[in-house]
């Protein structure tokens, strides 16, 4: 009998080809996919990031709407500031403006006072001053006495007449805006600092 071949109840030969189709030996398939080990990490991963991105979502949201509350509130202090910077200049324009009137308003009296003494030698006789000249000879004297007081009130018609003075120059709001801006960050350096 040939070696491999069995017939009736005897028992298989202890060959080692014994086992083996007509193609070699056979391709025991596993199950496709993962173990029950790899799906529970796989599980515990997807929850892990599912639930770390939710607490960072929150984390970052809150600390966003709190930036956005101290820029708010920023903002404000920089508003309020321009404020009492605004009412300052005002303040100060009004001043001048009133110290300007009381100046041209005394060089005014000056000169009325000086034309009406000067009023006895007008056309006189030959060779006396007009009255033209009297007048012209009284301002310029007084004029440029109190040339300071005149060039302050030309001054602050010149700043209350513009429109654009210097109460919202561009420069100013920015120096402002920038200094504003150097005290949050200086702020918020001391509260990284101290946490």
């Amino acid at each position: 009998m040939a070696a491999g071949m069995t017939f009736g109840n005897s028992a298989p030969d202890a060959s080692p080809y014994a086992d083996e189709g007509p193609y070699g030996t056979p391709v025991v398939h596993k199950k496709a996919g993962l173990t029950r080990r790899g799906k529970v990490a796989i599980a515990v991963a997807g929850v892990a990031i599912v639930g770390g991105g939710t607490i960072w979502f929150q984390v970052h949201s809150a600390a966003v709407a709190k930036d956005e509350k101290e820029a708010a509130a920023l903002q404000i202090q920089m508003k309020k500031l321009e404020l009492e910077e605004m009412k300052i200049r005002n303040e100060q324009v009004s001043s001048d403006k009133k110290a300007a009137t009381v100046s041209a308003e005394k060089i005014q009296a000056a000169v009325d006072k000086c034309v009406k003494d000067s009023l006895g030698q007008v056309d006189k006789g030959y060779g006396a001053p007009p009255r033209s000249a009297v007048v012209a000879d009284c301002k310029q004297q007084y004029e440029t006495a109190d040339g300071f007081g005149m060039q302050a009130a030309g001054s602050a018609q010149a700043v209350g007449s513009e429109g654009g003075g210097g109460i919202n120059s561009p420069a100013l709001l920015g120096l402002v805006a920038g200094g504003a801006l150097a005290v949050a960050v200086f702020a918020r350096k001391g509260k990284k600092a101290d946490a």
